[in-house]
């Protein structure tokens, strides 16, 4: 009976292995109705659920972690996989449950709940054990196109405002694109997260500005970006141009194309000619970077 006990709180805690890092709360990004929304149902109510790592290997560094599902779902092993991780190597993590086009929202509303979360970070960081310097956006597939948004469109906050959140920056720190959509061009864009996020023949403005490809600049944070080759529902080509314009522009990066695998792999434990329990190369790649950067002792 003792040993069972144990073994619950353990668990709970996250202690003795990998990926047992549990879950807070999740906590709403407004106290009230956030802007925009449509209805009083679960869906309509953004909000971030933090893993947190144990006080041994907590960094500092944090990561709002962007969930894939073209525009239309939050893939779990895309949230709650990688947030487990990530907590289990010393990131915190929140992980965005954000408005879906699935359920009436457009765009601007995504990038505001993503944004409101990376504000929401910062303002609770001492609360939380962080640097509010070292604060990351992560996102896959469409998840990753909301996280290429964030890095590619912000702003320093409010300084007059009079909610505390909003007096901070919406600008990530760094930026974690995994198999992303990145352009909305038509032919290289993933159709449905394109009509989730835009809606049917949006206007070409429209098109132009959420191609983000087209909207880095010397001032858009440092990027990790990988995809496959192999990828038939997001083409590499998303990667490939976002990663070219970081070049011109000077913005440091890390990018990766491997040759197989195909697209949602997210960590591939014991998936895709990995063995059990095995992360997928890139997992390690990502920690080598951060600690290259000092994001990661």
């Amino acid at each position: 009976m003792i040993l069972r006990r144990c073994m619950l709180f353990v668990i709970v805690l996250a202690g003795c292995g990998s990926n047992l890092v549990s879950a807070a709360d999740p906590i709403r990004l407004w106290a009230g109705a956030a802007p925009g929304a449509l209805g009083e149902a679960d869906h309509d109510i953004p909000t971030i659920t933090p893993y947190l790592p144990t006080a041994d290997k907590v960094s500092g560094t944090s990561i709002v972690v962007c969930p894939g599902g073209g525009y239309g779902g939050l893939a779990p092993h895309e949230g709650e996989g990688y947030a487990k991780w990530l907590a289990d190597n010393g990131v915190s993590a929140f992980v965005l449950k954000y408005r879906l086009g699935s359920k009436g929202y457009r765009h601007p509303i995504m990038l505001g709940d993503v944004s409101r979360a990376i504000r929401l970070v910062r303002s609770r960081a001492a609360e939380w054990k962080l640097d509010p310097q070292r604060v990351g956006v992560m996102g896959s597939s469409a998840g990753g196109h909301l996280a290429s948004t964030a890095v590619t469109h912000f702003d320093t906050g409010k300084a007059d405002a009079t909610d505390v959140v909003e007096k901070q920056s919406s600008r990530p720190d760094f930026g974690v694109l995994c198999y992303a959509v990145i352009s909305m061009e038509d032919g290289v864009t993933h159709g449905g997260s394109k009509a989730n996020l835009l809606g049917k023949d949006p206007d070409p403005k429209l098109v132009e500005l959420l191609s983000n490809e087209k909207q880095v600049t010397k001032n858009t944070p440092p990027c990790f970006v990988w995809s496959t080759q192999e990828d038939k529902a997001v083409p590499v080509t998303n990667s490939l141009r976002f990663v070219s314009a970081l070049q011109q522009n000077g913005v440091a990066y890390d990018f990766h194309v491997y040759q197989k695998g195909p697209h949602g792999i997210g960590l591939s434990e014991g998936k895709n000619g990995a063995a059990a329990g095995e992360i997928h190369p890139w997992g390690k790649d990502l920690l080598f970077w951060m600690r290259q950067n000092s994001w990661l002792k």
